[in-house]
């Protein structure tokens, strides 16, 4: 399906029960340079989301728009609206948002290389206040066994697996209702890349958490979400459910490198991929 202003016609939008809804939302940097330009997603309760997209679609910063940091790089949405929970928190700050339910895991891990892995667990939970959290650790170090046996160690000195595991971890000792993650197999060898996104499906199944995931590696994406979003040049493109997406010829052409047979395309054919976009 292909979405020429907003998403408010994709599957998710007509279920109901969506945690986050973002609607018609324009960002701009530096007063001068728009990067997000009327885009519009929702992401149902208990549900996996992806949104795809090149480099330089205006992943990240739709990411930044929600969690609040945009300002943090001279950034602003200047219209449209983000709802989350049916509260409006398009001028609320960060930190307000993180109080609320929103999480999210940085592009890069951003671990704090410095402080042992229990530490950096433990201020995930700082915005939560003075409150025991020895139940969210031992949750947390359930759910990742590998960080339990090394919770001494500094983080530093981990593995990239490790450390994304690490971020991950730190993100949910905020309680979050909602995770974001930007692009939580970067850099990773593909076994690692398949626990990564095996673990996202297990926070989802086994404790219900709603996730909103933004990944290069499409196919991997596609097929863990039930919902998924293209972006180019700061507007949905295409939408739907994800396993409609991952069948869809335009989706295997320009994201899975995949022609119209079903085998690889070669790089002549890739190189000028974008000149065919019907949807540009």
């Amino acid at each position: 399906m292909t979405v020429s202003e907003s998403a408010v016609s994709s599957p998710s939008a007509q279920a109901g029960g969506d945690l986050l809804t973002v609607a018609n939302i324009e960002v701009i940097y530096d007063d001068v340079i728009l990067v997000l330009r009327g885009m519009s997603l929702s992401v149902p309760e208990g549900a996996i989301v992806a949104l795809l997209g090149s480099n330089g679609a205006g992943k990240s910063t739709t990411l930044k728009a929600i969690s609040g940091l945009l300002p943090t790089e001279h950034g602003a949405v200047t219209d449209g609206t983000i709802m989350f929970g049916g509260r409006d928190i398009t001028r609320l700050d960060a930190a307000a948002r993180v109080r609320l339910g929103l999480s999210l895991c940085m592009e890069g891990r951003h671990v704090f290389e410095h402080l042992t892995v229990a530490e950096n667990l433990i201020a995930g939970a700082y915005f939560r206040g003075r409150v025991d959290i020895g139940a969210e650790l031992e949750q947390v170090y359930g759910l990742l066994p590998k960080l339990a046996d090394m919770r001494a160690r500094v983080a530093g000195y981990l593995s990239g697996g490790e450390q994304q595991m690490l971020a991950i971890g730190r993100a949910l000792m905020a309680k979050p209702k909602l995770l974001m993650l930007d692009e939580p197999s970067l850099g990773l060898a593909p076994i690692l890349v398949d626990d990564i996104f095996a673990f996202i499906q297990r926070l989802n199944t086994e404790m219900g958490l709603t996730v909103l995931v933004i990944e290069q590696n499409a196919r991997r994406a596609l097929e863990i979400a039930h919902h998924a979003y293209i972006l180019e040049h700061g507007r949905i493109v295409l939408a739907g459910e994800a396993g409609e997406l991952l069948g869809n010829p335009d989706v295997k052409e320009f994201y899975l490198g995949l022609g119209e047979a079903g085998g690889r395309k070669s790089f002549r054919d890739v190189k000028h991929y974008k000149r065919r976009k019907r949807w540009l």
